[in-house]
């Protein structure tokens, strides 16, 4: 990963470029309060809970920033993958889950944050991405998988009539005919 953030640097040093450094711009949290509020406003203010899997973290806090304003006692759900858990206290390590789980603590956490954080598995990220593309016509990603599966598991705990909200992001697939979809 340093590697990688090294040459972004580098490139961005070049004439007619722009780096916007997402792991460290917190302005970025600010573009997430404008979901919050929908949010709030499509569930008819009926939201119980909020879970998001981690990356850069801004889509957790922005959107609980508006979430919160109108419901204080939302329970806030942080999700990461079981193979690279750091923020529940686990080591690094590798997974398939894209876009979630740098291997380290992302530099806009804020453990006060989440009043729960949950680990998912990369292979049942993948087996619930699976199932929404085949049960519910659904491309979603495996990070929208591991959002789903830690709806569920929260949903369990806090009763059939909880309200939680998550989110689905597609998978940037635009065909059937990729590997992760057809086993």
């Amino acid at each position: 990963m340093e590697g990688m953030i090294e040459k972004a640097q580098e490139f961005s040093r070049q004439p007619g470029t722009y780096w916007t450094d997402q792991l460290n711009n917190a302005d970025s949290i600010a573009g997430y309060h404008p979901m919050g509020e929908e949010i709030w406003e499509q569930t008819g203010g009926r939201v119980d809970a909020f879970v998001q899997s981690i990356g850069t973290t801004a889509s957790l806090r922005g959107a609980t920033t508006s979430l919160k304003r109108h419901n204080p006692g939302l329970r806030v759900i942080a999700v990461e993958p079981a193979e690279s858990a750091v923020l529940s206290g686990g080591r690094p390590g590798a997974h398939l889950i894209e876009g979630i789980g740098i291997g380290y603590t992302p530099p806009m956490w804020d453990p006060a944050l989440p009043d729960d954080i949950v680990a998912i598995s990369t292979a049942d990220a993948e087996e619930m991405a699976r199932r929404l593309a085949r049960e519910e016509g659904l491309f979603a990603g495996t990070s929208s998988g591991v959002n789903v599966l830690a709806a569920i598991q929260i949903g369990r705990g806090l009763g059939p009539k909880a309200r939680i909200a998550t989110l689905l992001v597609d998978s940037g697939l635009k065909y059937l005919s990729t590997d992760m979809y057809q086993r």
